[in-house]
């Protein structure tokens, strides 16, 4: 009897290792790529959707996030998910122009006027139809965070006028379009990748950089950089993408979770990204920055400067592409307006009794 016992007792416990192991078999680990550190808000919606995507799945798929570029440049990374080493990155869309030139596009500067305009272009048909391109190369657009609307800073001089900028050295996303536009305002631009930023900044091989306010706050520039120019002339959307090589991998209802979890991640990213934003100016003012801002005539001297610029990468980016931008661009303006007409409007009388 007691043998009986012991051999059953055996047997259960034999049972439950297996099953916990055939539990830890099922679970599926990927991994996300993101350049800024964690707590910003990038990094933030990264963590988001690998929280949403485990409770979606009931625990089956886990997302490992990697923050502050730990695996690789955005390059390396996009390179990595085409061969199926990586699974996804979180990157400034304009990037992407690396693997379709149309991506350069949203590095056009002075495109996006607010945040509503850009929310209504990139979940549109003009978004989803940019991300289709990207499949015939190995990547996967699933939806859009946002870093937001870029700003100039320097270590030479603050920057009240256009003219300001001439002579500095700027860095840049390593793209043709942010060459050109730097080039157009009398600036050198150098590219280079984000992770080499702060240690040229500190070094002083470059002068100054463009980026959002949360990733100057986020990385620390004003440790390094004194003066900050609030230019917002460029909008950025970062393109959360996946490798085709996982994609394909996963029936319809885990696709469906992914592209789920990615819309709900990128609601939540995007009101974290502007409540920081609005809150900064007056935390990098207490870390010293000097903070100026262009008025309205030195940004329409700084668009007019851009015109040549973007009516150039028109030719490359496609024509089809531009007119397809500045349509939907048309429509959220006129959307925009419409409510604020029909509030202008005054109200009927009432009917004579």
């Amino acid at each position: 009897m007691k043998r009986f016992v012991l051999k059953a007792a055996l047997a259960l416990v034999a049972v439950s290792a297996f099953a916990i192991t055939s539990a830890q078999a099922q679970v599926r680990e990927l991994k996300m790529a993101s350049q800024n550190p964690k707590g910003h808000p990038i990094t933030e919606g990264a963590f988001k959707f690998a929280e949403l995507v485990a409770a979606k799945s009931g625990g089956k798929i886990k997302v490992n996030v990697f923050p502050g570029g730990t695996l690789g440049s955005d390059m390396a990374v996009a390179s990595a998910m085409q061969g199926g080493t990586i699974d996804f990155n979180v990157g400034n869309s304009g990037i992407l122009a690396a693997q379709v030139p149309a991506f350069a596009i949203y590095d056009f500067p002075f495109m996006f006027t607010n945040t509503k305009e850009a929310d209504a272009v990139v979940d549109g048909p003009f978004g989803k139809m940019m991300h289709k391109k990207l499949e015939e190369k190995g990547l996967v657009g699933l939806g859009y965070f946002e870093l937001g609307f870029r700003n100039m800073t320097n270590s030479k001089r603050p920057l009240n006028k256009v003219e300001d900028i001439a002579g500095l050295k700027f860095r840049v996303i390593p793209s043709p379009i942010n060459l050109a536009w730097v080039k157009a305002l009398g600036a050198n631009p150098v590219p280079m990748a984000f992770g080499e930023v702060y240690g040229a900044l500190e070094s002083k091989a470059i002068d100054g950089q463009e980026n959002p306010l949360t990733v100057i706050a986020a990385n620390k520039f004003y440790e390094v950089q004194k003066n900050l120019a609030l230019t917002n002339h460029v909008y950025n959307p970062q393109s959360v993408v996946m490798s085709k090589k996982t994609w394909d991998s996963f029936n319809a209802a885990d696709k469906k979770i992914l592209v789920d979890a990615t819309t709900e991640a990128a609601k939540f990213q995007r009101e974290l990204t502007r409540k920081q934003a609005a809150e900064l100016v007056d935390t990098l003012k207490k870390n010293g920055m000097n903070v100026t801002e262009f008025g309205p005539a030195e940004l329409a001297k700084f668009a007019d400067k851009m015109r040549p610029v973007i009516a150039s990468f028109g030719v490359s980016v496609g024509q089809d592409v531009v007119s397809q931008l500045q349509a939907e661009l048309a429509k959220a303006r006129q959307a925009a307006a419409t409510p604020a007409k029909a509030a202008a409007k005054p109200a009927a009388k009432p009917a004579a009794k």
